[in-house]
């Protein structure tokens, strides 16, 4: 018998929202033109499938500042951007910089250094807090994970690793081994040995129903601490400190974790790649908690939205592995990707927008909780800075996962102008720019609010 593929979703909703859903074929049969499927259709016949990409979505023609348009001249806030866009699509000073280092060096062979590069190294090392300042750069931030794993195996002696369920950490086949989601690890065989996974600090969703106890008493951070003693040779704990979805930890959170790593000799690695560089109202997501990872991982908007590129930041007396290569990415010390890396950071320390983040985010976060109170379909508001999310549930007591109503939402906003992602079937997911205004803030979560009363009376 075939299956219906909106049957096939259930633990694969995680990452994404996934390209099988029938309500995906249902937008797309009512909002795309000709011109936009004969290039789908063409995008299809060429890419190979997978859930989250291919067959795509929509067909993009520009994208500037918060915004993304489509082939039909449709222009959406995005709300997505794939965790690049901290300082705004085709940002001019971004765009500036790539074009004049093109015309002075455009690319670094193996071997040699470039100024931009360098200057990049020392920037991070400057800006990362506590003693992080040994830096490694690489194309994507998957291959940085792989490469901190390795660090952590040549500077302990062990290859064990604690992560969380439910976490990403890139799709190959070393990071989904750390990583936790179906959609990546299913029917793929044998996955890295010594890959210990942990629950995460899911206040909401705790597996020890810490809520229903009056609210975190850190059971979850114990337990990592229970595998540490256990297993006694784990080389590392690698986590992201703010999930997507995004879960926000107390900061006794990582503090116990932290000390527990110290305890049992295993080392501490943050992987920021989706949020570092202000998101969270601070330059690096760990600031927000008080605590130094031995190795931090940051990526995508590193590379101003333009260029792909990733950078693993350690301790300086990590640096054990001049003997053979951690990394030895062809593209590692790409003078374009670097000029771009610089010119982003620039951006976000000239305006300050780690502090408009934690600000704009205090009131959406304000706003998102009003909102709650009108519409019985959101069970949860929670964030940082601008890492939002909104989580909708069938019902709060049971806290039944409303998938399909948070697919109708995002559809429907969609077709108002608003994009943004779905993590775990059920959790509007909102990183907008950082560069949006509280004007268009508000204009967003009045789109989301007016899809949540479509969908509401429509149930």
């Amino acid at each position: 018998m075939t299956q219906n593929p909106g049957e096939k979703l259930g633990g694969f909703r995680s990452e994404g929202d996934v390209n099988i859903s029938p309500r995906r074929v249902a937008w797309q049969a009512e909002a795309l033109d000709d011109e936009t499927r004969a290039l789908l259709e063409e995008d299809a016949r060429y890419f190979l499938h997978q859930s989250l990409s291919t067959p795509c979505l929509n067909a993009l023609r520009a994208c500037e500042g918060i915004y993304i348009e489509d082939l039909q001249g449709r222009r959406y806030m995005d709300f997505h951007g794939n965790n690049v866009h901290q300082v705004g699509f085709g940002n001019p000073e971004v765009v500036a910089a790539v074009k004049a280092q093109l015309d002075e060096l455009s690319f670094c062979t193996r071997r040699y250094t470039n100024r931009a590069a360098v200057d990049l190294a020392k920037k991070l090392a400057q800006i990362a807090p506590g003693d992080l300042n040994k830096v490694l750069f690489c194309p994507g931030g998957t291959s940085a994970v792989g490469i901190a794993l390795k660090l952590a195996r040549v500077a302990t002696g062990r290859y064990k690793t604690i992560s969380m369920w439910g976490s990403f950490h890139g799709a190959s086949l070393d990071a989904i081994s750390i990583g936790g989601q179906a959609l990546f690890r299913h029917g793929v065989g044998p996955l890295l040995p010594g890959a210990e996974h942990a629950p995460p600090p899911d206040e909401y969703r705790c597996l020890w129903g810490c809520g229903e106890r009056g609210g975190c008493d850190l059971q979850c951070a114990r337990y990592i601490e229970y595998v540490l003693e256990k297993e006694g040779d784990v080389a590392a704990v690698i986590a992201e400190p703010v999930r997507s979805t995004p879960y926000v930890p107390r900061p006794e959170y990582w503090q116990a974790v932290r000390r527990a790593c110290d305890r049992y000799g295993a080392l501490l690695i943050f992987d920021e790649i989706p949020h570092a560089l202000g998101r969270t109202g601070r330059m690096f997501t760990c600031e927000n908690f008080g605590v130094v990872p031995d190795i931090l991982v940051i990526g995508k908007g590193l590379g101003g939205g333009i260029f792909p590129l990733a950078a693993v930041i350690a301790r300086e007396d990590l640096d054990v592995a001049g003997d053979r290569a951690l990394g030895h990415y062809t593209h590692e010390k790409s003078p374009a990707a670097c000029a771009a890396a610089l010119a982003t950071i620039d951006y976000i320390e000239k305006h300050d927008l780690a502090a408009h983040a934690r600000d704009l985010g205090r009131h959406a976060l304000a706003r998102m909780a009003q909102m709650m109170e009108r519409h019985p379909l959101i069970g949860d508001v929670r964030g940082l800075g601008l890492l939002l999310g909104m989580e909708l549930v069938r019902d709060r007591a049971t806290k039944e996962r409303a998938a399909d109503e948070a697919e109708a939402v995002m559809y429907c906003a969609l077709s108002k102008g608003l994009s943004f992602k779905l993590t775990m079937g059920n959790i509007l997911t909102l990183t907008p720019p950082l560069i949006i205004t509280q004007e268009e803030m508000d204009r967003a979560l009045a789109i989301i609010e007016e899809c949540l009363e479509d969908v509401e009376r429509n149930r």
